[in-house]
């Protein structure tokens, strides 16, 4: 796997959404949703007004200049709006693998998709507060592996102590995480 995938354009497509690489001209976009609070009520940002949010976007751009990670814009096409961002964090080509986070929305599976088969990864992880109950249960649903709790892992924006829970899908498991997802038929 060649270390310039990051350098590419990367967009993430199906029926419903479309992930496309997050660029200076979402953050207008973007700027409505991300003023929603709850939004933000288990994850380590406390976005709480536009100066929050545009000190998370430009680290998410900046983090994408440095090759650490890749954000999309989160495109609801029901709805013709931006609907939120994800990313794909920790970024370890070498080890075939990547994480899957800083997500507002839910969009694990087109980008689990295009990490298995597109980008060949053997392994995918995903993470989310110990008090996220609801996060936790998505990724369960869909057929990520619970792995642990890392305890006191990180420390929030407002200064609060975090417990993080690691899931992930590995290669082997993917066929039928797919099938479970996209049914019978999913080539």
């Amino acid at each position: 796997m060649e270390q310039n995938l990051l350098d590419q354009t990367v967009i993430l497509e199906d029926e419903w959404v479309r992930l496309e690489p997050l660029e200076e001209k979402h953050y207008e976009l973007l700027l409505p949703v991300a003023m929603h609070t709850d939004l933000w009520s288990f994850t380590s940002a406390k976005i709480k007004e536009p100066g929050d949010f545009k000190k998370y976007f430009e680290t998410a751009l900046l983090e994408k200049q440095q090759k650490r990670s890749y954000p999309f814009a989160y495109y609801n096409k029901q709805t013709n709006q931006y609907a939120g961002s994800t990313r794909f964090g920790n970024i370890d080509l070498a080890n075939k693998k990547l994480e899957i986070g800083w997500t507002w929305i839910h969009p694990q599976v087109p980008v689990a998709l295009f990490g298995f088969e597109q980008l060949q990864l053997n392994r995918i992880e995903l993470k989310t507060s110990l008090l996220n109950l609801r996060s936790q249960k998505a990724m369960l649903k869909i057929g990520a592996v619970k792995e642990g709790v890392l305890r006191r892992h990180s420390i929030n924006d407002d200064g609060t102590v975090r417990d993080t829970v690691y899931f992930s899908f590995i290669r082997e498991e993917w066929p039928e995480i797919k099938k479970s997802i996209f049914g019978e038929f999913a080539v």
